[in-house]
Protein backbone atom coordinates (compact mmCIF):
# COMPACT_ATOMS: atom_id res chain seq x y z
CA UNK A 1 0.00 0.00 0.00
CA UNK A 2 1.11 3.16 -0.98
CA UNK A 3 -1.13 5.38 1.12
CA UNK A 4 -3.42 4.90 4.91
CA UNK A 5 -6.24 2.84 3.25
CA UNK A 6 -9.70 2.49 4.74
CA UNK A 7 -12.06 0.14 4.16
CA UNK A 8 -14.93 0.73 1.72
CA UNK A 9 -18.24 0.12 1.18
CA UNK A 10 -18.90 -0.30 -2.53
CA UNK A 11 -19.35 -3.85 -1.97
CA UNK A 12 -22.81 -3.37 -0.30
CA UNK A 13 -24.41 -0.99 -2.76
CA UNK A 14 -23.17 -3.40 -5.20
CA UNK A 15 -25.03 -6.09 -4.21
CA UNK A 16 -27.99 -3.91 -2.99
CA UNK A 17 -28.28 -3.23 -6.89
CA UNK A 18 -28.37 -6.80 -7.02
CA UNK A 19 -30.96 -7.38 -4.78
CA UNK A 20 -33.05 -4.47 -5.93
CA UNK A 21 -33.15 -5.63 -9.63
CA UNK A 22 -34.18 -9.09 -7.93
CA UNK A 23 -37.06 -7.73 -5.98
CA UNK A 24 -38.60 -5.83 -8.71
CA UNK A 25 -38.41 -8.95 -11.23
CA UNK A 26 -40.41 -10.96 -8.06
CA UNK A 27 -42.07 -8.32 -6.16
CA UNK A 28 -41.23 -9.90 -2.68
CA UNK A 29 -38.83 -7.07 -0.55
CA UNK A 30 -37.49 -9.59 1.30
CA UNK A 31 -35.67 -11.38 -1.74
CA UNK A 32 -33.08 -9.07 -1.53
CA UNK A 33 -31.28 -11.57 0.91
CA UNK A 34 -32.53 -14.89 -0.75
CA UNK A 35 -29.04 -16.34 -1.35
CA UNK A 36 -30.35 -18.52 -4.19
CA UNK A 37 -32.66 -15.79 -6.38
CA UNK A 38 -29.62 -13.93 -6.35
CA UNK A 39 -27.13 -16.47 -7.55
CA UNK A 40 -29.59 -17.32 -10.08
CA UNK A 41 -30.10 -13.80 -11.60
CA UNK A 42 -26.22 -13.71 -11.61
CA UNK A 43 -25.67 -16.84 -13.38
CA UNK A 44 -27.82 -15.42 -16.26
CA UNK A 45 -26.44 -11.98 -16.22
CA UNK A 46 -23.22 -12.80 -17.95
CA UNK A 47 -23.92 -16.73 -19.33
CA UNK A 48 -20.61 -16.71 -20.64
CA UNK A 49 -18.36 -15.67 -18.06
CA UNK A 50 -15.85 -18.23 -16.54
CA UNK A 51 -17.17 -18.83 -12.86
CA UNK A 52 -14.67 -21.92 -12.37
CA UNK A 53 -11.83 -24.24 -13.16
CA UNK A 54 -10.88 -27.35 -11.31
CA UNK A 55 -6.62 -26.60 -11.76
CA UNK A 56 -6.73 -30.29 -10.65
CA UNK A 57 -8.47 -31.59 -14.08
CA UNK A 58 -8.58 -28.53 -15.88
CA UNK A 59 -12.13 -28.53 -16.30
CA UNK A 60 -13.50 -25.63 -17.05
CA UNK A 61 -17.35 -23.82 -16.53
CA UNK A 62 -19.17 -21.09 -17.62
CA UNK A 63 -21.90 -19.07 -15.84
CA UNK A 64 -24.35 -20.88 -18.28
CA UNK A 65 -22.77 -24.10 -17.61
CA UNK A 66 -23.53 -23.72 -13.73
CA UNK A 67 -26.73 -22.66 -14.66
CA UNK A 68 -28.20 -25.32 -16.82
CA UNK A 69 -26.97 -28.16 -14.36
CA UNK A 70 -27.74 -26.21 -11.40
CA UNK A 71 -31.18 -25.80 -12.51
CA UNK A 72 -31.24 -29.24 -13.80
CA UNK A 73 -30.52 -30.64 -10.31
CA UNK A 74 -33.09 -28.39 -8.36
CA UNK A 75 -35.72 -30.23 -10.30
CA UNK A 76 -34.51 -33.28 -9.30
CA UNK A 77 -34.74 -32.44 -5.56
CA UNK A 78 -37.96 -31.42 -6.04
CA UNK A 79 -38.71 -34.86 -8.41
CA UNK A 80 -36.95 -37.04 -5.36
CA UNK A 81 -39.81 -35.13 -2.48
CA UNK A 82 -36.72 -32.87 -1.08
CA UNK A 83 -38.66 -29.74 0.88
CA UNK A 84 -37.42 -26.69 2.63
CA UNK A 85 -35.66 -27.25 5.66
CA UNK A 86 -34.46 -30.54 4.00
CA UNK A 87 -30.81 -30.95 4.33
CA UNK A 88 -28.12 -32.08 2.04
CA UNK A 89 -24.68 -32.99 2.84
CA UNK A 90 -21.68 -32.30 0.59
CA UNK A 91 -18.51 -34.15 1.46
CA UNK A 92 -15.87 -34.14 -1.34
CA UNK A 93 -12.80 -32.52 -2.59
CA UNK A 94 -13.98 -28.68 -4.71
CA UNK A 95 -14.45 -30.52 -7.67
CA UNK A 96 -16.83 -28.35 -10.60
CA UNK A 97 -20.32 -30.30 -9.72
CA UNK A 98 -19.77 -29.05 -6.24
CA UNK A 99 -20.92 -25.89 -5.94
CA UNK A 100 -24.26 -26.75 -8.32
CA UNK A 101 -25.65 -28.97 -5.78
CA UNK A 102 -25.24 -26.08 -3.40
CA UNK A 103 -26.71 -23.81 -6.07
CA UNK A 104 -29.64 -26.06 -6.79
CA UNK A 105 -30.15 -26.30 -2.81
CA UNK A 106 -30.19 -22.48 -2.48
CA UNK A 107 -32.75 -21.81 -5.04
CA UNK A 108 -34.87 -24.20 -2.99
CA UNK A 109 -34.16 -23.05 0.66
CA UNK A 110 -32.58 -26.62 1.42
CA UNK A 111 -29.76 -26.92 4.19
CA UNK A 112 -26.73 -27.30 2.90
CA UNK A 113 -24.02 -29.26 5.16
CA UNK A 114 -20.43 -29.13 4.28
CA UNK A 115 -18.76 -31.97 6.13
CA UNK A 116 -14.87 -32.99 5.86
CA UNK A 117 -14.74 -35.76 3.09
CA UNK A 118 -12.03 -37.43 5.08
CA UNK A 119 -14.14 -38.21 8.36
CA UNK A 120 -14.27 -41.77 9.42
CA UNK A 121 -17.23 -44.06 10.07
CA UNK A 122 -17.53 -43.14 13.83
CA UNK A 123 -17.29 -39.32 12.85
CA UNK A 124 -19.34 -39.54 9.96
CA UNK A 125 -22.00 -41.38 12.21
CA UNK A 126 -21.65 -38.53 14.74
CA UNK A 127 -21.98 -35.75 12.38
CA UNK A 128 -25.32 -37.16 10.73
CA UNK A 129 -27.21 -37.20 13.84
CA UNK A 130 -26.94 -33.67 14.05
CA UNK A 131 -28.20 -32.99 10.58
CA UNK A 132 -29.92 -35.94 9.51
CA UNK A 133 -29.39 -35.82 6.02
CA UNK A 134 -31.52 -36.60 2.82
CA UNK A 135 -28.87 -36.52 -0.04
CA UNK A 136 -25.44 -37.17 0.73
CA UNK A 137 -22.87 -36.32 -1.81
CA UNK A 138 -19.61 -37.64 -2.07
CA UNK A 139 -16.82 -39.34 -4.80
CA UNK A 140 -17.18 -42.71 -5.41
CA UNK A 141 -14.19 -43.62 -3.36
CA UNK A 142 -16.39 -42.74 -0.18
CA UNK A 143 -19.83 -44.82 -0.68
CA UNK A 144 -19.37 -47.85 0.89
CA UNK A 145 -18.42 -45.48 3.83
CA UNK A 146 -21.38 -43.91 3.59
CA UNK A 147 -23.64 -46.57 2.72
CA UNK A 148 -22.60 -48.19 6.05
CA UNK A 149 -23.29 -45.21 8.26
CA UNK A 150 -26.66 -44.64 7.02
CA UNK A 151 -27.12 -48.61 7.48
CA UNK A 152 -26.37 -48.34 11.06
CA UNK A 153 -28.13 -45.27 11.40
CA UNK A 154 -31.19 -46.57 9.44
CA UNK A 155 -31.40 -43.38 7.50
CA UNK A 156 -33.76 -42.67 4.46
CA UNK A 157 -31.09 -40.83 2.71
CA UNK A 158 -29.56 -40.84 -1.03
CA UNK A 159 -26.03 -41.20 -2.17
CA UNK A 160 -25.21 -39.63 -4.78
CA UNK A 161 -21.66 -39.40 -6.43
CA UNK A 162 -20.04 -36.25 -7.94
CA UNK A 163 -17.97 -38.71 -10.40
CA UNK A 164 -18.04 -41.89 -12.02
CA UNK A 165 -18.21 -45.19 -10.49
CA UNK A 166 -21.05 -44.80 -8.17
CA UNK A 167 -24.18 -46.23 -8.18
CA UNK A 168 -25.57 -42.74 -8.77
CA UNK A 169 -23.48 -40.40 -10.47
CA UNK A 170 -24.19 -36.33 -10.48
CA UNK A 171 -24.63 -36.45 -14.15
CA UNK A 172 -26.97 -39.40 -14.07
CA UNK A 173 -29.12 -37.89 -11.18
CA UNK A 174 -29.70 -34.83 -12.88
CA UNK A 175 -30.53 -36.82 -16.36
CA UNK A 176 -33.10 -39.31 -14.58
CA UNK A 177 -34.57 -36.65 -12.62
CA UNK A 178 -33.84 -32.92 -13.77
CA UNK A 179 -35.28 -32.41 -16.96
CA UNK A 180 -39.12 -31.68 -16.49
CA UNK A 181 -38.24 -27.99 -16.46
CA UNK A 182 -36.28 -25.42 -18.76
CA UNK A 183 -34.12 -23.08 -17.10
CA UNK A 184 -36.26 -20.23 -18.85
CA UNK A 185 -39.41 -22.47 -17.20
CA UNK A 186 -37.86 -22.70 -13.55
CA UNK A 187 -39.05 -20.89 -10.53
CA UNK A 188 -36.90 -20.87 -7.34
CA UNK A 189 -38.97 -20.99 -3.93
CA UNK A 190 -40.31 -18.09 -2.04
CA UNK A 191 -39.58 -18.35 2.02
CA UNK A 192 -38.54 -15.74 4.47
CA UNK A 193 -34.63 -15.48 4.09
CA UNK A 194 -34.30 -13.93 8.03
CA UNK A 195 -35.71 -17.36 9.31
CA UNK A 196 -34.81 -20.09 6.56
CA UNK A 197 -31.36 -21.58 7.07
CA UNK A 198 -28.92 -21.70 4.28
CA UNK A 199 -25.74 -23.51 5.71
CA UNK A 200 -25.05 -25.92 8.45
CA UNK A 201 -21.22 -24.92 9.82
CA UNK A 202 -19.13 -27.22 11.96
CA UNK A 203 -17.50 -25.64 14.88
CA UNK A 204 -16.07 -28.47 16.70
CA UNK A 205 -12.97 -26.34 17.29
CA UNK A 206 -10.12 -26.98 19.16
CA UNK A 207 -11.62 -28.42 22.32
CA UNK A 208 -15.20 -28.67 22.15
CA UNK A 209 -17.55 -31.61 20.72
CA UNK A 210 -18.92 -31.61 17.57
CA UNK A 211 -21.61 -28.70 16.38
CA UNK A 212 -23.40 -27.34 13.56
CA UNK A 213 -23.89 -23.67 13.54
CA UNK A 214 -27.17 -22.69 11.56
CA UNK A 215 -26.79 -19.82 9.42
CA UNK A 216 -29.94 -18.07 7.55
CA UNK A 217 -29.40 -16.63 4.20
CA UNK A 218 -30.12 -12.63 5.60
CA UNK A 219 -26.94 -13.84 8.07
CA UNK A 220 -25.02 -14.80 5.15
CA UNK A 221 -26.06 -11.78 2.83
CA UNK A 222 -25.49 -8.97 5.94
CA UNK A 223 -21.53 -10.34 6.33
CA UNK A 224 -20.78 -11.46 3.11
CA UNK A 225 -19.82 -7.94 1.58
CA UNK A 226 -17.17 -7.42 4.27
CA UNK A 227 -15.40 -9.70 2.95
CA UNK A 228 -14.57 -7.38 0.03
CA UNK A 229 -14.27 -4.19 1.88
CA UNK A 230 -10.71 -4.19 0.75
CA UNK A 231 -11.68 -2.45 -2.32
CA UNK A 232 -14.07 -0.20 -4.17
CA UNK A 233 -13.79 -1.77 -7.42
CA UNK A 234 -17.32 -3.62 -8.44
CA UNK A 235 -18.34 -5.71 -10.15
CA UNK A 236 -15.41 -7.74 -10.13
CA UNK A 237 -12.85 -6.70 -7.39
CA UNK A 238 -10.54 -9.28 -8.94
CA UNK A 239 -10.39 -11.56 -11.61
CA UNK A 240 -8.86 -14.86 -10.12
CA UNK A 241 -9.41 -16.13 -6.74
CA UNK A 242 -7.86 -18.60 -5.35
CA UNK A 243 -9.95 -21.80 -2.90
CA UNK A 244 -7.57 -24.05 -0.88
CA UNK A 245 -10.13 -24.41 1.99
CA UNK A 246 -12.57 -27.41 1.93
CA UNK A 247 -16.01 -27.06 1.54
CA UNK A 248 -16.97 -27.38 5.41
CA UNK A 249 -14.96 -23.70 5.89
CA UNK A 250 -16.41 -20.54 5.80
CA UNK A 251 -13.37 -18.71 4.05
CA UNK A 252 -14.84 -21.52 1.19
CA UNK A 253 -18.12 -20.48 1.29
CA UNK A 254 -17.45 -16.89 1.12
CA UNK A 255 -16.28 -17.33 -3.00
CA UNK A 256 -18.42 -20.05 -3.45
CA UNK A 257 -21.43 -18.03 -3.47
CA UNK A 258 -19.90 -14.33 -4.63
CA UNK A 259 -18.28 -15.50 -7.49
CA UNK A 260 -21.11 -15.75 -9.27
CA UNK A 261 -22.51 -12.23 -8.03
CA UNK A 262 -19.01 -10.45 -8.38
CA UNK A 263 -18.29 -12.39 -11.52
CA UNK A 264 -15.42 -13.29 -10.78
CA UNK A 265 -13.61 -16.96 -11.68
CA UNK A 266 -12.72 -19.12 -9.00
CA UNK A 267 -9.50 -21.53 -9.44
CA UNK A 268 -10.37 -24.54 -7.09
CA UNK A 269 -9.22 -28.14 -6.74
CA UNK A 270 -10.36 -31.97 -6.68
CA UNK A 271 -6.60 -32.80 -6.03
CA UNK A 272 -5.70 -32.40 -2.81
CA UNK A 273 -3.73 -29.14 -1.25
CA UNK A 274 -0.37 -30.30 -1.11
CA UNK A 275 2.40 -27.62 -1.22
CA UNK A 276 3.31 -28.57 -4.72
CA UNK A 277 0.33 -28.75 -6.11
CA UNK A 278 -0.39 -25.09 -4.48
CA UNK A 279 2.35 -23.73 -5.59
CA UNK A 280 1.66 -25.19 -9.45
CA UNK A 281 -1.89 -23.58 -8.77
CA UNK A 282 -0.98 -20.04 -8.39
CA UNK A 283 2.24 -20.02 -10.71
CA UNK A 284 -0.14 -21.33 -13.42
CA UNK A 285 -3.48 -18.87 -12.74
CA UNK A 286 -1.70 -16.14 -10.74
CA UNK A 287 -4.66 -15.68 -8.94
CA UNK A 288 -4.99 -12.25 -7.13
CA UNK A 289 -7.19 -13.19 -3.87
CA UNK A 290 -7.24 -15.80 -1.43
CA UNK A 291 -8.28 -16.31 2.44
CA UNK A 292 -5.68 -19.06 4.07
CA UNK A 293 -5.24 -20.18 7.46
CA UNK A 294 -2.31 -19.91 9.40
CA UNK A 295 -0.96 -23.29 9.38
CA UNK A 296 -1.13 -23.47 5.32
CA UNK A 297 0.32 -20.07 4.92
CA UNK A 298 3.21 -20.91 7.46
CA UNK A 299 3.41 -24.38 5.34
CA UNK A 300 3.83 -22.12 1.88
CA UNK A 301 6.14 -19.98 3.14
CA UNK A 302 8.83 -22.19 4.64
CA UNK A 303 12.47 -21.14 3.47
CA UNK A 304 13.80 -24.07 1.86
CA UNK A 305 10.30 -24.05 -0.67
CA UNK A 306 9.31 -20.71 -0.68
CA UNK A 307 10.77 -19.93 -3.93
CA UNK A 308 9.25 -22.53 -5.75
CA UNK A 309 6.17 -20.47 -6.69
CA UNK A 310 5.49 -16.36 -7.51
CA UNK A 311 3.61 -15.18 -4.83
CA UNK A 312 3.22 -11.49 -6.22
CA UNK A 313 0.34 -11.99 -8.72
CA UNK A 314 -1.46 -11.20 -5.10
CA UNK A 315 -3.45 -8.27 -5.01
CA UNK A 316 -4.57 -9.36 -1.40
CA UNK A 317 -4.03 -12.09 1.33
CA UNK A 318 -6.63 -12.57 4.18
CA UNK A 319 -4.99 -14.84 7.02
CA UNK A 320 -7.36 -15.94 9.61
CA UNK A 321 -8.94 -19.28 10.95
CA UNK A 322 -7.13 -19.01 14.58
CA UNK A 323 -4.06 -17.45 15.94
CA UNK A 324 -1.72 -15.47 13.54
CA UNK A 325 1.78 -14.84 14.71
CA UNK A 326 3.22 -11.80 14.00
CA UNK A 327 6.01 -12.94 12.25
CA UNK A 328 3.64 -14.73 9.47
CA UNK A 329 2.16 -11.71 8.36
CA UNK A 330 5.94 -9.98 8.27
CA UNK A 331 7.32 -13.22 6.15
CA UNK A 332 4.36 -12.74 3.57
CA UNK A 333 5.20 -8.95 3.67
CA UNK A 334 8.74 -9.80 2.61
CA UNK A 335 8.09 -12.51 0.16
CA UNK A 336 5.50 -10.12 -1.80
CA UNK A 337 5.90 -6.58 -0.76
CA UNK A 338 2.86 -5.22 -3.23
CA UNK A 339 0.68 -7.86 -2.13
CA UNK A 340 -2.00 -6.07 0.70
CA UNK A 341 -1.60 -8.76 3.54
CA UNK A 342 -4.73 -8.84 5.98
CA UNK A 343 -5.48 -10.82 9.32
CA UNK A 344 -9.00 -11.36 9.41
CA UNK A 345 -10.59 -12.41 12.59
CA UNK A 346 -14.00 -13.75 12.75
CA UNK A 347 -15.97 -16.74 13.76
CA UNK A 348 -18.98 -19.11 12.68
CA UNK A 349 -21.51 -17.81 14.66
CA UNK A 350 -21.69 -14.41 12.62
CA UNK A 351 -21.56 -16.13 9.37
CA UNK A 352 -17.73 -14.48 8.42
CA UNK A 353 -15.92 -11.36 9.71
CA UNK A 354 -16.14 -9.70 13.27
CA UNK A 355 -13.49 -6.82 12.39
CA UNK A 356 -12.74 -4.00 10.60
CA UNK A 357 -9.20 -5.32 9.22
CA UNK A 358 -8.21 -3.15 6.47
CA UNK A 359 -7.53 -0.08 8.55
CA UNK A 360 -6.13 -1.83 11.85
CA UNK A 361 -3.64 -0.73 13.97
CA UNK A 362 -0.22 -2.79 13.38
CA UNK A 363 -0.82 -6.23 15.20
CA UNK A 364 -4.02 -5.58 15.92
CA UNK A 365 -7.51 -7.88 14.99
CA UNK A 366 -9.19 -4.71 13.66
CA UNK A 367 -11.78 -1.84 14.69
CA UNK A 368 -15.20 -1.95 15.13
CA UNK A 369 -17.66 -2.69 12.21
CA UNK A 370 -20.80 -0.54 11.51
CA UNK A 371 -23.22 -3.53 11.46
CA UNK A 372 -22.17 -5.21 14.70
CA UNK A 373 -22.35 -3.91 18.91
CA UNK A 374 -19.52 -4.23 20.54
CA UNK A 375 -19.03 -5.05 24.49
CA UNK A 376 -16.18 -6.80 26.80
CA UNK A 377 -16.95 -8.15 29.95
CA UNK A 378 -15.26 -10.06 32.70
CA UNK A 379 -15.47 -13.53 32.13
CA UNK A 380 -16.35 -13.81 36.05
CA UNK A 381 -18.48 -11.34 36.61
CA UNK A 382 -20.08 -11.17 33.39
CA UNK A 383 -19.89 -6.96 33.96
CA UNK A 384 -18.91 -4.42 31.53
CA UNK A 385 -14.80 -3.66 30.87
CA UNK A 386 -15.22 0.15 29.95
CA UNK A 387 -11.61 0.76 29.78
CA UNK A 388 -8.92 0.49 27.32
CA UNK A 389 -6.17 -2.08 27.84
CA UNK A 390 -8.16 -4.46 30.16
CA UNK A 391 -8.62 -8.37 28.40
CA UNK A 392 -12.42 -9.58 28.89
CA UNK A 393 -14.06 -11.61 26.48
CA UNK A 394 -15.55 -10.49 23.43
CA UNK A 395 -19.64 -10.35 23.29
CA UNK A 396 -21.13 -9.29 19.61
CA UNK A 397 -24.75 -8.58 18.69
CA UNK A 398 -26.53 -7.48 15.38
CA UNK A 399 -28.18 -9.41 12.01
CA UNK A 400 -25.10 -11.65 11.47
CA UNK A 401 -25.64 -13.39 14.83
CA UNK A 402 -26.56 -16.84 13.95
CA UNK A 403 -29.98 -18.77 14.11
CA UNK A 404 -28.37 -21.18 16.63
CA UNK A 405 -26.64 -24.54 16.82
CA UNK A 406 -28.81 -26.87 15.12
CA UNK A 407 -30.80 -29.62 16.53
CA UNK A 408 -28.64 -28.57 19.89
CA UNK A 409 -30.76 -25.87 22.02
CA UNK A 410 -28.65 -26.58 24.67
CA UNK A 411 -25.00 -25.11 23.38
CA UNK A 412 -27.33 -22.25 21.47
CA UNK A 413 -28.39 -21.39 25.10
CA UNK A 414 -24.99 -21.39 26.24
CA UNK A 415 -23.51 -19.20 24.01
CA UNK A 416 -26.21 -16.58 23.73
CA UNK A 417 -26.84 -14.01 27.20
CA UNK A 418 -29.41 -12.14 27.49
CA UNK A 419 -30.56 -9.26 24.67
CA UNK A 420 -29.62 -11.39 22.19
CA UNK A 421 -25.06 -10.86 23.04
CA UNK A 422 -23.51 -13.53 21.92
CA UNK A 423 -20.52 -14.58 23.68
CA UNK A 424 -17.36 -15.32 20.73
CA UNK A 425 -15.19 -16.97 23.65
CA UNK A 426 -12.46 -15.16 23.03
CA UNK A 427 -10.19 -13.17 25.22
CA UNK A 428 -9.13 -9.57 23.84
CA UNK A 429 -8.42 -5.89 24.97
CA UNK A 430 -8.83 -3.07 22.67
CA UNK A 431 -6.56 0.06 22.76
CA UNK A 432 -8.05 4.11 23.59
CA UNK A 433 -8.70 4.08 20.02
CA UNK A 434 -10.88 0.90 19.55
CA UNK A 435 -8.05 -0.94 17.98
CA UNK A 436 -8.99 -4.71 19.07
CA UNK A 437 -6.03 -7.16 20.52
CA UNK A 438 -6.60 -10.71 20.54
CA UNK A 439 -5.10 -12.56 24.02
CA UNK A 440 -6.28 -16.39 23.61
CA UNK A 441 -9.60 -18.43 23.90
CA UNK A 442 -10.87 -18.01 27.38
CA UNK A 443 -11.25 -22.30 27.56
CA UNK A 444 -7.63 -22.47 26.29
CA UNK A 445 -5.88 -20.36 29.54
CA UNK A 446 -3.85 -22.53 31.57
CA UNK A 447 -3.79 -21.59 35.11
CA UNK A 448 0.09 -22.07 36.84
CA UNK A 449 -0.75 -21.37 40.90
CA UNK A 450 -3.03 -17.88 40.74
CA UNK A 451 -1.41 -17.07 36.92
CA UNK A 452 -3.19 -17.59 34.15
CA UNK A 453 -0.87 -18.41 31.15
CA UNK A 454 -1.89 -17.54 27.90
CA UNK A 455 -1.01 -20.56 25.47
CA UNK A 456 -0.68 -17.75 22.09
CA UNK A 457 1.21 -15.46 24.11
CA UNK A 458 4.32 -17.98 24.64
CA UNK A 459 3.51 -19.64 21.67
CA UNK A 460 4.13 -15.62 19.85
CA UNK A 461 7.80 -15.59 21.62
CA UNK A 462 8.80 -19.01 20.84
CA UNK A 463 7.67 -18.93 16.89
CA UNK A 464 10.44 -15.96 16.58
CA UNK A 465 13.22 -18.42 16.68
CA UNK A 466 14.93 -18.76 13.46
CA UNK A 467 14.46 -22.13 13.97
CA UNK A 468 10.59 -22.77 14.92
CA UNK A 469 8.67 -23.64 11.66
CA UNK A 470 5.48 -24.07 13.83
CA UNK A 471 4.37 -24.43 18.01
CA UNK A 472 1.62 -24.68 20.04
CA UNK A 473 1.80 -24.49 24.10
CA UNK A 474 -0.55 -27.02 26.04
CA UNK A 475 -0.19 -27.95 29.74
CA UNK A 476 0.04 -31.11 32.11
CA UNK A 477 -1.78 -31.09 35.22
CA UNK A 478 -0.07 -30.57 38.24
CA UNK A 479 -1.42 -31.42 41.73
CA UNK A 480 0.61 -28.45 43.21
CA UNK A 481 0.97 -25.97 40.71
CA UNK A 482 -2.06 -26.77 38.75
CA UNK A 483 -1.17 -26.29 34.83
CA UNK A 484 2.96 -26.66 33.90
CA UNK A 485 3.52 -25.30 30.44
CA UNK A 486 4.54 -27.29 27.57
CA UNK A 487 5.72 -26.14 24.26
CA UNK A 488 5.43 -28.14 21.32
CA UNK A 489 7.84 -27.84 18.53
CA UNK A 490 7.93 -28.02 14.87
CA UNK A 491 11.69 -27.49 13.69
CA UNK A 492 12.74 -25.62 10.68
CA UNK A 493 14.15 -28.74 7.83
CA UNK A 494 17.66 -28.96 8.28
CA UNK A 495 17.43 -27.23 11.57
CA UNK A 496 19.07 -28.25 14.94
CA UNK A 497 17.56 -26.43 17.88
CA UNK A 498 17.67 -27.47 21.84
CA UNK A 499 15.14 -27.25 24.17
CA UNK A 500 17.16 -25.48 26.23
CA UNK A 501 17.05 -22.79 23.81
CA UNK A 502 13.49 -22.38 23.77
CA UNK A 503 13.42 -22.62 27.24
CA UNK A 504 15.66 -19.70 27.16
CA UNK A 505 14.01 -17.51 25.06
CA UNK A 506 11.06 -17.64 26.90
CA UNK A 507 12.67 -16.87 30.04
CA UNK A 508 14.05 -13.77 28.55
CA UNK A 509 10.64 -12.42 27.26
CA UNK A 510 8.22 -13.87 29.97
CA UNK A 511 7.58 -13.74 33.14
CA UNK A 512 8.46 -16.09 35.78
CA UNK A 513 4.87 -17.20 36.02
CA UNK A 514 4.85 -18.16 32.45
CA UNK A 515 7.86 -20.49 31.74
CA UNK A 516 7.95 -23.94 30.34
CA UNK A 517 7.81 -26.12 33.44
CA UNK A 518 6.57 -28.78 31.55
CA UNK A 519 9.24 -28.93 28.92
CA UNK A 520 9.68 -29.04 25.78
CA UNK A 521 8.35 -31.66 22.52
CA UNK A 522 9.91 -31.54 19.35
CA UNK A 523 7.57 -32.82 16.94
CA UNK A 524 7.43 -33.36 12.87
CA UNK A 525 3.92 -31.84 12.69
CA UNK A 526 1.46 -30.50 15.03
CA UNK A 527 -2.09 -32.12 15.72
CA UNK A 528 -4.99 -30.80 13.18
CA UNK A 529 -8.49 -31.05 13.55
CA UNK A 530 -10.37 -31.00 10.19
CA UNK A 531 -10.55 -27.20 10.22
CA UNK A 532 -7.12 -27.41 10.50
CA UNK A 533 -6.78 -25.13 13.63
CA UNK A 534 -4.46 -27.19 16.24
CA UNK A 535 -5.85 -30.46 17.94
CA UNK A 536 -5.87 -28.61 21.48
CA UNK A 537 -7.28 -31.70 22.94
CA UNK A 538 -4.87 -34.30 21.20
CA UNK A 539 -2.17 -32.04 21.85
CA UNK A 540 -3.00 -32.24 25.69
CA UNK A 541 -2.77 -36.06 25.52
CA UNK A 542 0.39 -36.23 23.31
CA UNK A 543 1.92 -33.94 25.98
CA UNK A 544 1.15 -36.10 28.99
CA UNK A 545 2.36 -39.46 27.06
CA UNK A 546 5.55 -38.19 24.79
CA UNK A 547 8.68 -37.64 25.73
CA UNK A 548 9.72 -33.92 27.24
CA UNK A 549 12.81 -32.33 27.59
Amino acid sequence: MKYHKHCSDASNWFLNELGSRVVANTGIPSDRHHIGKLILQSLKDAPSNILQIDGGTGEIDTFQDVLERSVGCANAFRKIGLRGDDVIVIMAPNCIHLTTSMYAAFYLGLIVAGVDSTLGIKELQDTFKICLPKVIFCLSEREKDVEEVIKKMNLDAKIVTYNNGGKCDFMEFIQKYGRDTSVEDFKPADFDPDERTCLLISTSGTTGTPKSAALTHKNLMYSLPYVWMITSKFPSPVDIVLIVSPVQWLSAIFSFILSPMMKFTRIQTSLPTTSEHTYDLINKYKPEFMIISPTMAITLTKRETRDNCDFSCFKYILIGGSAVPPTLVENLKMITPETETYVAYGCSEIAGLALNHVSAFPGSIGRPLPHLQYRLTDPETQKDILEPNVTGELWLKGPVTFKGYYNNPQATEEIYAEDGWLKTGDLVYRDENWNFFYVDRSKMLLKYRNHHISPTEVESVIIKHPGVLDVAVTGIPDDECGDLAVACVVPQENTTITAQEIKDLVKDSLADTKQLRGGVIFMKQLPLTSTSKVNRAMLKKLAKSMERE
